[in-house]
């Protein structure tokens, strides 16, 4: 029987988009997720998140699980530096405090930036290595929109990067995460971990279609030979602007470093030659309608890619809404728009009264011009009004709590719009649920998100049609005012090369 290694358990993980012109606060990560010590497995335990897989899979490896702080907020803009700190402190103070432990594994993003610091993730897996020293082998769980750099593959023995989008399989990187070390603690294995970068960014894409499919098959192939122990593809996030953006490929061979080489050579110059696949076709919210209406059957999902709160968007652009009710669609509904202001006038209102709304179109007050559109001024019946909790359902996060906030289902012009007070992207039918709605009776449903609804979509949907408008997310990178990104790059440079 193998020993009881003590590993200590965290996580701190945003997605930040530079572009977005409010700082992330210590009280955004407070108020969205933030445990620490025991409440990290009462609050973990048996979700498909990566936290959930470290626990199942530390008592499958006969392992004892330490954790320690827990923190994530929902995509938005830089991070304070003040709360930086006191993050990375906490952390800090938990492993300190925890006794002797045998191991360290994290939740990570990937592509986090704080003012002051390009490299979230390097910056504070320095600061840990410097307290548990050089040899105490780390392993983390990574986001497949993480800008991975080589500093972060120096000060970590193993990562593991989700290998689809959306990430329906958080919780097995989590349980591989927690096998790795104990097969290191063992002795079994002698990892050595290879990072290759490539001058590219890749819009939001899914790996359901090409060629994310066949090159994440690319990477089971080679993890197949002996001695690979670990190949994925790291999509990169393309909305922030500092020198670690890129795609790229981590490798972890069993001590062999030119197995490790030829694996993350050979993927990454596979996804640069598939680099035109990545181009996306771009419809504009009237295009994508006509495209929907044009389809036999239903429901038809349009997804509001380029307001997702997943990436940081503010979530009240009215472009797509817009469209969607002048067009006068059927049966048809839309979720969610982030606005308190008007969900709370619609609690103070009442079920069953109508109101007059100025509906979205607010967060881009300070920018000067309207990115996200105009709000939508309306006359609006208040069908249902809740509290914004529920639990998800989709294979992506199964059984997390969603708390959207006081919340409320309003019938504008014949369409049923979901207002929340809470910022979150549309993950699956569960909101709709919440509000009276389903989704399977309806023509066309209107979603903010770019991908991660598919898993919670994909099995109800006739079809998937992707709308893109201004904003935060947008399909079209060429509209950011880069000035930090590595150059060239592609797609902004066509004269960027590889190999």
């Amino acid at each position: 029987m193998t020993r009881q290694c003590r590993i200590a358990i965290g996580e701190i993980a945003h997605e930040t988009n530079t572009f977005c012109p409010e700082p992330t606060s210590l009280g955004d990560f407070k108020r969205h997720s933030w445990h620490e010590g025991v409440d990290i497995v009462r609050a973990n335990r048996g979700t498909r998140t990566y936290l959930g897989g470290m626990i199942e899979g530390g008592e499958r490896a006969n392992l004892i699980v330490v954790p320690t702080l827990a923190t994530s907020a929902v995509p938005s803009g830089t991070i304070e530096a003040s709360a930086y700190r006191a993050m990375r402190d906490t952390l800090l103070g938990s492993l300190a405090a925890a006794g002797p432990i045998d191991a360290i594994c994290l939740s990570l993003h990937g592509a986090g930036v704080a003012q002051g610091v390009d490299d979230l993730e390097g910056e504070l897996l320095a600061a840990v290595r410097a307290q548990v020293g050089p040899t105490m082998p780390i392993a983390l769980t990574l986001d497949l929109h993480g800008n991975i750099t080589e500093r972060m593959g120096a000060l970590t023995t193993g990562m593991f990067g989700v290998n689809f989008y959306p990430h329906t399989d958080m919780f097995e990187r989590g349980v591989e995460a927690m096998a790795f070390l104990r097969r290191v603690l063992d002795g079994e294995i002698r990892p050595v971990q290879r990072v290759e970068r490539l001058p590219m960014m890749i819009q939001t894409c899914t790996t359901d279609l090409e060629p994310g499919r066949r090159l994440n098959e690319l990477c089971w192939a080679w993890e197949k030979k002996p001695g690979l122990l670990e190949c994925a593809i790291f999509h990169g996030f393309p909305y922030t602007d500092v020198p670690p953006v890129a795609v790229s490929v981590v490798t972890i061979a069993d001590g062999n470093v030119d197995l490790a080489s030829a694996a993350a050579r050979e993927v990454a110059s596979a996804i640069w030659a598939a680099r035109e696949e990545y181009r996306p076709r771009l419809l504009t919210p009237e295009q994508a309608i006509a495209e929907a209406l044009a389809i036999e059957g239903s429901p038809v999902v349009i997804n509001d890619t380029s307001d997702n709160p997943g990436g940081g968007a503010p979530g009240d652009a009215t472009h797509l809404l817009r469209a969607m009710l002048a067009a006068r669609l059927p049966d048809s509904c839309f979720g969610v728009v982030c606005d308190p202001e008007t969900a709370r006038q619609a609690h103070a209102a009442g079920a069953g009264s109508t109101i007059a709304i100025r509906l979205g179109g607010k967060s881009d007050g300070g920018r000067g011009f309207p990115l996200h559109g105009l709000p939508i001024e309306a006359r609006a019946r208040v069908v249902v009004l809740t509290d914004g909790r529920f639990k998800l359902t989709t294979p992506m996060g199964r059984g997390s709590l969603v708390d959207l906030g006081p919340s409320a289902r309003l019938d504008i012009e014949g369409l049923d719009v979901i207002v929340s007070t809470n910022r979150q992207q549309v993950f699956d039918d569960e909101v709709f649920r919440l509000h009276g709605i389903d989704v399977r009776a309806r023509r066309v449903v209107g979603v903010k998100s770019s991908n991660h609804f598919r898993a919670g979509f994909a099995h109800l949907a006739k079809a998937i049609v992707t709308a893109d408008a201004p904003g935060a997310t947008t399909l079209s990178l060429d509209g950011f005012p880069y000035s930090r990104i590595p150059r060239p790059i592609w797609p902004l440079d066509d004269e960027a090369t590889y190999g």
